[in-house]
């Protein structure tokens, strides 16, 4: 079994088979609204215009486990992330990350790259760097903001 084996639900609710992001480098991120981290979409937005035309992709995840900072619809975190971020990457549907409703690719990324407590998402803004082959590379804790994955990001284009 491989990343490309999965199958998700967009933010309209359209099956999307990540086979699609064959031969891209992909960074998969849990996200949150509400989240002290949420800031982050600037720089991810920065990421994806800076890479995009490279074959980088990423896919946001809004995830409402975390203290209830992903509230409201797909349609609201769609729009909130567009107009105060400018978000043009792909969002998906809300997922759970954790426990037994997770997400099966949530299940298989973890057992890729454990995190440093565990296999477990600690927190939204988790992020997992996928390189062209459907290899999981690297996790990073939501701490480290998405600009210092730029020279990664680079060397995997």
């Amino acid at each position: 079994m491989n990343i490309y084996d999965f199958s998700v639900k967009d933010a309209k609710g359209n099956m999307v088979y990540l086979s699609e992001y064959r031969g891209k480098v992909l960074l998969i991120v849990n996200t949150a609204t509400g989240c002290g981290f949420t800031p982050q979409y600037e720089g991810l937005q920065d990421l994806y215009e800076k890479y995009k035309e490279k074959g980088f992709e990423i896919l946001d995840f809004p995830c409402n486990q975390f203290a209830g900072q992903a509230p409201g619809t797909e349609e609201e975190i769609v729009d909130f992330c567009q107009s105060r971020y400018g978000v043009t990457f792909r969002q998906f549907a809300k997922i759970e990350v954790n426990g037994k409703n997770e997400a099966p690719l949530y299940t298989f990324l973890k057992k890729q790259k454990g995190g440093l407590l565990g296999d477990n998402i600690k927190w939204n803004f988790t992020k997992f760097l996928v390189d062209k082959d459907g290899n999981i590379i690297e996790r990073f804790a939501p701490t480290v903001k998405p600009e210092k994955l730029d020279e990664k990001i680079n060397n995997l284009l």
